[in-house]
């Protein structure tokens, strides 16, 4: 959690600008706006579960 929470604040300042990758969905309305970043959540979980088949317990 506290890794994430780093990454959230300093995460403007990194090369790949996570959140607004090609793929995520942005709407924007009068009255209102959306947004998933479904790129972000698949290079996040890729990146997760390659983490955790190296220092994962065996």
């Amino acid at each position: 959690m506290v890794a994430f929470g780093i990454l959230v604040t300093f995460g403007e300042k990194l090369p790949i600008k996570l959140g607004r990758l090609p793929g995520d969905i942005r709407y924007e309305g009068k009255n209102g706006s959306f947004y998933f970043p479904i790129t972000t959540c698949i290079v996040l979980s890729i990146l997760f579960t390659v983490l955790m088949r190296f220092f994962g317990k065996r």
